[in-house]
């Protein structure tokens, strides 16, 4: 059964699983992350991991608690996830001079240089949706109206 274009669908329709946009964001971003592991494992990074380095590679420093924000992680996440970048020596930590309290996270020159090596991967992640670079911005735009929107709401 299906619904007239731009219908609503009704009882029992709406609650179909093919119907759900949570479904699909969630399928889309499973699919989304399978395709970026091997990518990202030729920089020898995870998922999580690699949108910190993206955040990094746009402006640095950033405090402990700017980077969460920008990345929607509390501290209990993104510590080990610091940790760890650290320990592979990509970025290091350092409190700031001016409020202890403030941790800020610096690039290292290993982190720096892996920018150049993560340069192709949004082309090959677009080549492998199959989508043009215009139905791409609209899709990241419809994403990001969707998430603030949702955010607003609670």
């Amino acid at each position: 059964m299906t619904t007239p274009e731009g219908a609503r669908p009704h009882g029992s329709e709406a609650l179909r699983l093919n119907r759900q946009v949570c479904f699909a964001m969630y399928s889309a971003s499973r699919a989304a992350t399978a395709a970026y592991r091997p990518m990202l494992e030729e920089l020898g990074l995870t998922y999580p991991q690699y949108l910190a380095m993206l955040v990094l590679w746009e402006a640095e420093p950033r405090s402990v608690r700017e980077l969460g924000e920008e990345l929607g992680l509390d501290s209990g996440t993104l510590s080990p996830l610091l940790k760890r970048l650290e320990a592979l020596g990509l970025v290091r930590r350092r409190r700031s001079a001016e409020d202890e309290r403030r941790v800020e996270i610096f690039l290292t020159d290993a982190g720096s240089a892996l920018s150049a090596k993560a340069s192709g991967i949004p082309q090959r992640l677009a080549d492998a949706a199959g989508l043009t670079p215009a139905e791409l911005d609209q899709l990241r735009e419809t994403l990001g109206r969707l998430a603030s929107a949702l955010q607003a709401s609670h």
